[in-house]
């Protein structure tokens, strides 16, 4: 009899493998991924910065990809300026308080950002209220804008303020946060190669 946990397991990681396959088979997807490791490329050599946001595990995902341009990927090299505006509790907690929840990025967008930098704005249904808001600020700003989104419905709010759109092929929550830590991990190594190596 096979174990309940082990199913369990074992359909997790096909899910994944497969995923992960799909987005590696999608063209589209795989040109936006480039293109947006472009984007953060130009804006990086013309000392602009990366700021990243999201909830939940998006947040966590945001610090995770900010901590590998900040430190190192595949080896030692300069610092790349990269931010998540989801660590600074006073700022979360004053914006949250003073404002409301829906503009505590988008008062760090408009406070930190400048035109030429990349705001990558995560969210796996595309449509969280705060992560719109701070896009719109993002835009106006002169920002480029990068979404990072699956296939729910939702993700056509967030489209239409994106300069580049990267959408996992995917509308399970956990399936979507892990190809944007590979594709993540992917535009940080193509970004450190091109700036370092060449």
């Amino acid at each position: 009899m096979i174990n309940p946990d082990h199913a369990v397991a074992a359909a997790h990681f096909r899910c994944s493998a497969e995923v992960l396959v799909r987005a590696a088979d999608d063209v589209i997807f795989m040109a936006e991924m480039i293109a947006i490791a472009g984007a953060c490329e130009r804006s990086l050599r013309n000392r602009g910065k990366l700021m990243l946001a999201g909830n939940g595990g998006s947040a966590a995902d945001a610090q995770h990809i900010a901590g590998e341009f900040m430190s190192r990927l595949r080896f030692d090299r300069n610092p790349l300026p990269a931010v998540a505006l989801t660590t600074d509790t006073s700022v979360l907690t004053a914006v949250g308080n003073d404002y409301g929840y829906d503009q505590v990025f988008e008062r760090q967008v408009r406070g930190l950002g400048q035109r030429g930098d990349v705001f990558i704005a995560i969210s796996t249904s595309g449509k969280s209220p705060n992560v719109i808001a701070a896009l719109k600020a993002a835009r106006t700003l002169g920002v480029v804008t990068v979404g990072f989104t699956g296939t729910a419905p939702g993700a056509a709010v967030m489209r239409p303020l994106c300069d580049h759109l990267l959408a996992a092929p995917s509308d399970d929550t956990p399936l979507i946060q892990q190809v944007h830590i590979t594709a993540a991990h992917t535009i940080c190594e193509i970004v450190e190669r091109n700036m370092f190596t060449t």
